[in-house]
């Protein structure tokens, strides 16, 4: 059984920093709700700070994991070819949400379903890499947060050259498995 949610409750909710996830409302199903997380890296590889945001996120709402909300974690190990497969276990577990962390994870998610709510976090520009239709109506079943780094990422470079103004040389490490950044 797949329940509907709001993008602003999801948001909230996966302590991405929007408004309040109220399933406490739903609070009548006995089914407690799922969270899918899907992220490329490994549990190690994300920060304990990106982790701890979104269980603190979760927790803001008043969902604690193991009490009244489920987290059906998968970990990719920096194999994103293994994305796909654990997207559509996710789907097929017909979990209530998909926390998709990172654009390969949330491109993943995108591609394994229609139907439930994807909440995404990525560096690159949603609508560029298909994700969205627009920032202000996302559309479809996929909303998230992004930090637009390739569109600032030339403002940064001005700063840092301010900063720096002798420097000849400056390096940036990409992933070039993130289809907006390696065209850029």
């Amino acid at each position: 059984m797949t329940v509907t949610i709001g993008r602003r409750e999801l948001l909230a909710a996966l302590g991405f920093g929007a408004a309040a996830w109220p399933l406490a409302a739903r609070a009548q199903q006995a089914a407690m709700p799922v969270v899918g997380f899907l992220n490329a890296a490994s549990r190690e590889g994300l920060t304990r700070r990106e982790l701890q945001a979104f269980l603190e996120g979760l927790g803001e709402t008043g969902y604690v994991e193991g009490r009244n909300v489920t987290i059906e974690y998968r970990w990719a190990e920096d194999q994103i070819n293994r994305l796909p497969a654990m997207a559509a276990d996710l789907v097929h577990r017909q979990v209530t949400v998909i926390a998709a962390t990172g654009t390969p994870a949330a491109l993943a998610a995108q591609a394994a379903t229609t139907t439930i709510p994807i909440v995404f976090e990525t560096g690159s520009n949603p609508i560029q890499l298909g994700l969205v239709a627009s920032l202000s109506r996302p559309g479809g079943n996929v909303t998230g947060v992004t930090s637009m780094i390739v569109e600032v990422a030339p403002k940064r470079l001005e700063m840092l050259h301010e900063l720096v103004p002798t420097a000849r040389v400056m390096a940036l490490r990409i992933n070039p498995a993130d289809r907006a950044l390696a065209q850029t």
